[in-house]
């Protein structure tokens, strides 16, 4: 008996779509238009290395230009291809529309393998990398943004836009060429754990609607509920930490490239990152079980499973013995077309990427906005909100003494309701919002219309009807 064909990543995503656009009523012609990626530029360039020419390969890829710019992340891995480049492309269309992020669809990728480079070196390939994309306008802060994705970070997004700024010395915008920069290169504050951050609010919206938790078989809150994050990376530990020290969820295993640990009374989630930073792996890790298997962990007993790592981790070979009746996918594509079906079937909700991880997405928007309007968020109003507040607290304070009332105002509630909000609260309060309304119009769709029983149907319905009305004004 032959086993059955795993689907790539890019066929799980057509295959998605497929299902989704076959419960709407989309001309044909407007179906393909919306599929099929506008352009990907390939790139190979050389940079001299250790005394000899060193040639990369590079993409960028385009999916939609229903709004302009178009947005997407530049990934530095050895698995980088023009597939999974397009496919994660479309995706970004998809999770832009949801998130209602006024941005089309792009990705970026350099096969290369950044642990294998001095920080000088890798600085050399960003930089020439970036030229290679500018010079064609594949970097514009009005047409194509990168952001970080797996294998940079906030130090390839300065080098990006520093290269960029040297290329164009009179755009008054440069430093809205990308996103994900540190703070004191145009970056936003509460930027780098955003992605994880979604992750939390998304879980939060879920666990507010019985429905939705009678679907999965839940009860409850947050709280006290276990936990499995496959890849401690940026994504993993930010989602891992919030959820257990803010919700009081059990992180009772991490799953990590040379194994994993158990813990029943949950994890100490800093403690592993931690040692994790200092020995390269969780081998040896001394407060939990260490599993060499760790992809076994996976299918172990636990309320929510949060792969927050690679592609394809849930597919085909292990879907069936998959035990948490709720799943949410912080990483791009960790379940397979083949393994939904297998998990749908079940009766395991999950989560979709193209809502799950938005967080990122979500937060570039706000650090595009602030380089484009050239003022932090708070700047103008904070002072302002305190003076108003401290107006209230007084005439409140007087009304009580002229009453002969004894009562004060606590000390503790007017430092809190007396400080106006920072950027890092504006952020987090924006996020929140993002994530609340998004949820809730997958939400509608899942629950009210028969023909859908998941949510990632449902995200692609939504997602896909906001592209389709995009292009219908534009006159197509």
């Amino acid at each position: 008996m032959s086993t059955p064909k795993e689907p790539s990543f890019r066929e799980s995503v057509d295959l998605m779509f497929n299902r989704a656009v076959a419960l709407m009523d989309l001309p044909p012609g407007l179906e393909e238009k919306i599929r099929v990626c506008n352009a990907t530029y390939t790139v190979r360039f050389g940079v001299r290395l250790r005394g000899q020419i060193q040639t990369f390969t590079g993409y960028r890829s385009v999916h939609s230009e229903h709004k302009e710019p178009v947005k997407g992340g530049i990934r530095y891995a050895m698995g980088v291809n023009q597939d999974e480049v397009e496919a994660l492309a479309a995706l970004m269309t998809y999770k832009c529309a949801l998130v209602e992020a006024p941005f089309g669809g792009s990705k970026g990728g350099l096969r290369i393998d950044p642990r294998q480079y001095e920080d000088h070196e890798l600085e050399r390939i960003t930089r020439r990398f970036a030229y290679e994309l500018a010079k064609r306008d594949l970097i514009h802060p009005s047409q194509n943004v990168p952001a970080p994705d797996m294998g940079t970070g906030e130090r390839e997004m300065a080098w990006i836009a520093d290269q960029y700024a040297r290329m164009n010395t009179t755009d008054i915008n440069a430093v809205a060429c990308v996103t994900g920069k540190p703070l004191n290169a145009g970056g936003i504050s509460g930027r780098v754990e955003a992605t994880g951050r979604g992750v939390q609010y998304a879980l939060r919206e879920f666990f507010r609607d019985a429905r939705d938790m009678e679907k999965a078989g839940l009860t409850g809150s947050l709280d006290g509920k276990r936990v499995i994050v496959q890849g401690l990376g940026n994504v993993g530990y930010h989602a891992a930490k919030f959820l257990s020290q803010e919700d009081g969820s059990k992180i009772t295993g991490i799953v990590e490239w040379d194994g994993a640990l158990v813990n029943e009374a949950g994890l100490d989630v800093d403690a592993v990152r931690a040692w994790i930073g200092k020995h390269g792996g969780v081998t040896g890790f001394p407060d939990g079980t260490y599993v060499k298997e760790g992809a076994v962990v996976l299918e172990e007993d636990c309320d929510i499973l949060i792969p927050a790592a690679l592609e394809a981790v849930i597919n085909l070979g292990n879907a069936e013995r998959i035990k948490a009746p709720l799943i949410i996918e912080a990483a791009n594509g960790p379940v397979t077309a083949g393994a939904d079906a297998i998990l749908r079937e079940k009766g395991t909700v999950i989560i979709p990427d193209m809502y799950a991880n938005a967080g990122g997405v979500t937060v570039s928007y706000f650090e595009w906005v602030k380089n484009l309007s050239h003022i932090r968020f708070g700047r103008m109003q904070r002072r302002q909100e305190e003076a108003r507040h401290q107006l209230v607290v007084d005439e409140l304070q007087r009304i009580s003494d002229a009453m002969g009332n004894t009562y004060s105002i606590t000390e503790s509630f007017k430092q809190k309701y007396l400080r106006g909000a920072d950027e890092l609260e504006l952020v987090r309060s924006g996020l929140d919002d993002t994530m609340r309304i998004a949820y809730q119009s997958m939400r509608d769709v899942w629950h009210e219309r028969g023909d859908v029983d998941d949510l990632r149907t449902a995200a692609y319905l939504v997602a896909i009807d906001k592209v389709a009305a995009s292009y219908r004004a534009k006159g197509l």
